[in-house]
């Protein structure tokens, strides 16, 4: 009773504490006439750069701890640990935020705005998963990733999607990588952060339509290995990259593989790939002329997709907050009204100008010309390599690991026979 009593006092504190704050600006202060002068007011603030610096101490410790569990001791139960101190620290302790998926976004803005800065604090959180994964593979996205820790806490089954959904699906997240960044280099929206499907369950509260999102994908989750990771997270396509050619790589053993299957089926995100032996028994030839076939076609299908995203680009360019006022604006002087709107308002009660607001959207709309093209070029260069991917039939003789796909999670080590000691 004492401690629920306390708890109530320091509730009733905070909440009166806030009412106050809040109140204090509800309304302009009086203007005196007698030249009196309002005291200087300051605010104690918490002092955050202590928190940055145990947010990279305790990411960097992480990853190293995972490093260390699946490519030195082949074991799982630290991974899980790290899962749950990332969900209660980088989740829910601090909201999710500095997050590694959402500094692409100012990275790459970073990378064609000079006046833009980029904190430290971002960088390192998008340049350390980067190079962690370069080195061991994705071992951020094992358990020191929040919201790959929060999909792997909740997997209980493993139902496998058919070769050619998750195909399709593996797609998404690389288009969601072109158009992150696509906005972000253009100043028009962080789409990242704006709809990140856990941020609202992390803080306990936000756009309903999010939470509802972020719960089905936890939902599903149960069922099948982390459907955000595999299918919508734009970072970890980039570390999968790295992953590809990292320089330390996680081995199911390190002795014979028996083929006896263990492993495939216990693998949450199918990086496990079987046996493969050309069971039609395609002529070599002709597996050959298919794939030039394709290499022949990919430059056509980058061109018609730098060509596409071209045509759509005055569209695209909406996102843009100066493109709508332009919208907006021009609208007003052609049919004049006496109800303004909040951003109408708010351009002509600052005294702003048609002139400087045009050589504004004119920029926007050079900038969405040129990156669409670019961002055209890419999603058609994806699809390309995809339908390049899926031509490929490589022999395999064992179970190997694609380490693109392998998320360190070390689920499978304790499934193969050739890992028990006796």
């Amino acid at each position: 009773m004492a401690l629920k009593k306390y708890l109530y006092i320091c509730v009733s504190i905070l909440f009166l504490a806030t009412a106050t704050a809040t109140a204090q600006n509800r309304f302009p202060k009086p203007d005196f006439e007698s030249g009196y002068q309002y005291p200087e007011m300051t605010y104690p603030v918490p002092d955050e750069t202590l928190w940055v610096a145990i947010d990279i101490v305790l990411l960097v410790l992480l990853m190293s701890i995972v490093a260390w569990t699946a490519i030195r001791k082949r074991t799982r139960k630290p991974v899980i640990w790290v899962s749950v101190l990332s969900v209660a620290y980088f989740g829910f302790f601090r909201s999710g935020c500095v997050c590694s998926i959402g500094s692409i976004q100012n990275a790459s803005l970073a990378l064609v705005d000079n006046t833009y800065v980029l904190p430290l604090s971002v960088l390192l959180f998008f340049i350390l998963p980067v190079l962690f994964t370069f080195l061991f593979g994705r071992v951020f996205c094992a358990g020191v990733c929040p919201f790959g820790a929060l999909q792997e806490l909740a997997n209980l089954k493993n139902y496998r999607l058919s070769k050619a959904v998750a195909t399709v699906l593996g797609m998404i997240p690389w288009i969601y990588l072109i158009f992150a960044i696509l906005y972000a280099v253009t100043r028009s929206s962080f789409i990242i952060c704006r709809f990140d499907p856990f941020i609202a369950i992390f803080r306990l509260g936000g756009d309903i339509g999010l939470i509802i999102f972020g719960v089905l994908l936890l939902v599903a989750a149960i069922f099948t290995g982390r459907p955000f990771c595999r299918f919508i997270c734009p970072y970890g396509a980039l570390l999968s990259l790295f992953s590809r050619v990292s320089i330390w790589k996680v081995e199911l053993t390190q002795k014979t593989c028996i083929n006896c299957e263990l492993c495939h089926n216990a693998c949450p995100v199918d990086a496990i790939k079987p046996p493969y032996d050309n069971k039609v028994k395609e002529d070599r030839l002709q597996g050959v002329k298919r794939i030039i076939h394709y290499f022949v076609i990919l430059p056509l299908m980058i061109f018609a997709g730098a060509i596409l995203m071209r045509s759509v680009s005055g569209d695209l360019s909406r996102a843009n907050k100066d493109v709508r006022l332009y919208d907006m604006v021009m609208q007003h002087e052609a049919d004049p009204r006496d109800i303004l709107s909040v951003e109408l308002e708010a351009f002509y009660g600052q005294g702003g100008t048609i002139e400087g607001l045009t050589e504004r959207y004119e920029k926007v709309q050079a900038d969405f010309r040129r990156y669409t093209i670019m961002a055209g070029a890419l999603i058609g260069l994806v699809i390309g390599i995809t339908l390049i991917g899926l031509s490929v039939k490589r022999t395999r003789k064992q179970y190997e690991i694609d380490h693109a796909d392998c998320v360190a999670c070390g689920r499978c080590f304790s499934y193969c026979p050739q890992n028990i000691k006796y």
